[in-house]
């Protein structure tokens, strides 16, 4: 979807558009924004130098002040440490940085791989609340891999089981919350 590998059949649709073979950057432009499962930041730089890097795509300045000051309401901590550089950060706050820099394109697709990975369960539901609130209150359509079962399925309209690489399962997150073999299986309840 991101333009970074090509899709070895079918094709990729966005907003009625085929998108399939234009590279990332165009992919931005049209408003999707990634989130790699390994962050990507630029540790030299500041938490708000990595923020204004990620809103390049916006040219003008009092729209990049728009998206800081969101961003900065949607992670206060960040505001905390606009001026700390990134590498000296905690892994959930890292998380929350590499979140909110794909939030400064001002995306309509949020795409996540493995959003809680390494986070402690605390700071996972609160990167699951997170996510929530920007589907709600910003409207941004999140897609996202992850190993967490509840979490995820707790957050997702629409969930995709995959088991050895094969859809198994898919519904509402809900409702696949209360299949008895998904909660034996991956809750161990």
């Amino acid at each position: 979807i991101t333009g970074m590998l090509k899709p070895l059949s079918g094709k990729i649709f966005f907003d009625n558009k085929d998108i399939t073979d234009l590279p990332p950057y165009k992919i931005i432009n049209l408003g999707i924004s990634f989130v790699p499962e390994d962050r990507k930041l630029f540790t030299n730089c500041t938490v708000r130098e990595n923020l204004i890097l990620g809103s390049y795509i916006l040219r003008e300045r009092n729209r990049i002040k728009e998206q800081l000051e969101m961003v900065y309401q949607i992670f206060p901590r960040l505001k905390e440490r606009e001026n700390q550089l990134s590498a000296t950060l905690s892994g959930g706050e890292q998380r929350m940085l590499a979140i909110a820099r794909a939030l400064m394109s001002r995306p309509k697709l949020l795409i996540l791989d493995e959003p809680s990975q390494g986070l402690s369960p605390k700071m996972a539901m609160e990167v699951f609340k997170t996510l929530k609130k920007l589907r709600e209150e910003y409207s941004i359509c999140i897609l996202f891999a992850e190993q967490n079962v509840y979490g995820a399925l707790n957050l997702a309209d629409h969930a995709y089981v995959i088991e050895t690489g094969r859809v198994t399962f898919h519904g509402k997150g809900s409702e696949l919350l209360k299949d008895g073999y998904i909660r034996e299986a991956f809750l161990g309840i």
